[in-house]
């Protein structure tokens, strides 16, 4: 605590940091990966390729992708958000393919069975019914990201990381118990506010 208590600037700046570059992540990964899920559900033709190309990234440990990405886009936050990125489509692409995929085929023919366009169905039909879990997915890939980003402060984007490897080159077990029990409560906290979340957002289905 003394050395919290007297570092506590530079804490503060590597806690925003990691926070910053692990929800930018995962919005972008919402962004692309729930659109892609849908598209493969929809669209065998192009479902094996799209979903072989991610899980094919899946295996790809977090370290090799930052030292992949760095002799193209050197370093920094940039490269480091966009190995995140990759690291964090995955979980979300497939629970959201798997979302829509299970959706009773007799919902789908009576809404089109009341006239209900396409874009419609989509929004107010299919989505909802597949938010579990694409909730689970998100939940999966914010982990991973919070897990993964201390990796980033190998490329120079900073965070909880600079903590955790200074402390280990230093031999300094303060910075690494500070680090390391950073990330583990930023995990438990996000953990838990996306899992209150997701009940918030499928009541519905309970009552």
């Amino acid at each position: 605590m003394s050395y919290l208590l007297t570092h506590i600037d530079k804490y503060y700046a590597a806690v925003k940091i990691h926070i910053y570059i692990s929800i930018s992540a995962v919005l972008i990964s919402i962004i692309i990966a729930v659109p892609l899920g849908i598209l493969c559900a929809k669209h065998t033709k192009v479902s094996q390729p799209i979903m072989n190309l991610f899980n094919f990234f899946r295996i790809i440990p977090s370290l090799a992708i930052l030292v992949l990405v760095m002799p193209i886009i050197g370093t920094g936050f940039f490269p480091a958000l966009l190995a995140l990125v990759v690291l964090a489509i995955p979980p979300i692409l497939i629970n959201t393919y798997l979302g829509i995929q299970d959706i009773d085929i007799s919902v789908i023919e009576s809404a089109q069975g009341m006239g209900m366009e396409y874009k419609k169905m989509l929004c107010k039909i299919e989505i909802p019914l597949a938010m579990p879990l694409i909730i689970t997915g998100v939940r999966t890939s914010a982990v991973e990201v919070i897990a993964s980003a201390t990796l980033a402060s190998y490329i120079g984007a900073g965070g909880l990381g600079d903590l955790i490897f200074t402390g280990l080159g230093m031999n300094d077990s303060r910075m690494l118990i500070i680090g390391g029990a950073s990330v583990a409560l930023l995990s438990v906290i996000v953990e838990m506010l996306l899992f209150m979340f997701q009940q918030r957002v499928t009541k519905y289905q309970r009552d």
